[in-house]
């Protein structure tokens, strides 16, 4: 099996509070072998010298969509699945080129799109998978226009309808979470609150009743899966936590009280700031509606605080970008929105370790660490000291690897 040997570095593994020189690292096939601070005997591996960069662990995105590739969700109406595939694996090139070696999709991506990545048919992060997005009638994942009175669409030409579902009532809610779940969902989604890119729910809507919220999560529970809702306000938190939910998708109105329920359950936070703040920035321009940013401001406002408010509480916090379509390439820009209020060690834990938990991967993911997956990043200078290497399209990362093959090596 082939093995590639990393040396002349500054070790970050995210565990420690610091990066640390004279280690090496062996990778054998898709695994990391050995990690030592001694000179590593392996004298068939390929060697590659870092230079003193700092190697780490590939970044992880909790809340990504793939196939959500316009800002202007109207325009996914009368978009077909061949161009949607095309525009998605654009948009994921584009992921793993920024250092994200692995991503939550959070409604819209398939199994067919994981499977295109996993076998080498697109670059790519690796995909965790919800399958579609569901929620009620007339909530967040109901994308019909006021003026459709019939049932959505095939989805097959309206990728809007493919990446979404409704369902009312326990029973629906129990067959469309099986229905994903057989469709190789690796976690669900559902919706709890309003959101800020569906034209006709208030935010402050409380979407799906305790009773559909358990089915959903008794379901995943006893499919070996488990429940991440969409939720905002505290009390969407509140209903989604004492239901059997695990992770809060975006969270930015959260209390006190409602973040101690999110660490009582063991539950995990994934905010999402950037897409906040871009879509103040731009959204505009690419079709967003004045009720739609009208709504966008409402978070924003509470989304710094939201991170205090969790950090207070020991509530832990994934990293997430949650952008749509050509908002994406801003994807990084997160790091810089969460140092207002975190130090850099604890904002790449959200996008290292912190995720593998919520993935449920520890000890594969987000570590550099014998037995781990080979899901490095090598970067040119220090994060910890400048989160600004992250930036600019990967363009501070020489070398890229993920699951023990170079997506990038610039060191040859």
């Amino acid at each position: 099996m082939p093995q590639i040997l990393f040396r002349n570095l500054n070790l970050l593994d995210p565990r420690w509070n610091e990066a640390r020189g004279g280690y090496e690292v062996l990778v054998e096939g898709d695994t990391i072998r050995e990690v030592s601070s001694k000179p590593i005997k392996a004298g068939n591996a390929r060697v590659v010298d870092c230079g003193k960069r700092t190697l780490m662990p590939g970044l992880i995105d909790c809340h990504v969509h793939v196939f959500l590739v316009e800002v202007n969700f109207r325009l996914l109406e009368a978009m077909p699945l061949t161009l949607l595939t095309a525009k998605s694996a654009d948009l994921m090139k584009g992921m793993i080129d920024r250092g994200f070696t692995t991503v939550r999709d959070t409604g819209g991506a398939d199994w067919g799109i994981k499977t295109a990545v996993e076998s080498g048919l697109i670059p790519g992060p690796r995909l965790f998978i919800a399958g579609r997005a569901i929620g009620p009638t007339g909530g967040h994942s109901d994308s019909r226009r006021r003026t459709d009175y019939a049932a959505a669409s095939c989805g097959c030409c309206n990728a809007m309808v493919y990446s979404l579902a409704i369902a009312d009532g326990a029973d629906e809610v129990r067959k469309a979470v099986r229905e994903q779940m057989r469709q190789g969902a690796d976690q669900v989604k559902i919706m709890c609150s309003g959101g800020v890119a569906s034209p006709y729910d208030p935010l402050d809507s409380l979407q799906f009743s305790e009773a559909e919220i358990a089915a959903a999560t008794d379901e995943a529970k006893a499919f070996g899966r488990y429940v991440l809702a969409h939720a905002y306000s505290p009390e969407a938190i509140t209903r989604a936590m004492n239901n059997g939910v695990r992770t809060i998708e975006h969270g930015n109105l959260i209390d006190a009280k409602a973040a101690r329920l999110v660490k009582s359950k063991g539950g995990y936070m994934v905010a999402n700031l950037v897409t906040y703040f871009i879509m103040k920035e731009r959204a505009a321009q690419f079709g967003m509606t004045p009720d739609q940013l009208e709504k966008n401001e409402v978070v924003l406002e509470g989304a710094l605080r939201s991170l205090e408010i969790c950090k207070a509480a020991g509530v832990k916090v994934g990293y997430g970008s949650d952008l749509l379509g050509q908002l994406q390439v801003e994807q990084s820009r997160e790091f810089m929105f969460r140092a207002e209020v975190l130090k850099p060690i604890e904002i790449i834990r959200q996008a290292t370790t912190i995720g593998a938990e919520i993935l449920r991967m520890e000890g594969k993911l987000g570590t550099v660490a014998p037995g781990a997956f080979a899901d490095l990043i090598l970067v040119d200078g220090d994060p910890l000291k400048k989160l600004e290497l992250f930036l600019d399209q990967g363009a501070h990362l020489p070398v890229i690897m993920k699951g023990g093959q170079f997506h990038k090596n610039t060191l040859k």
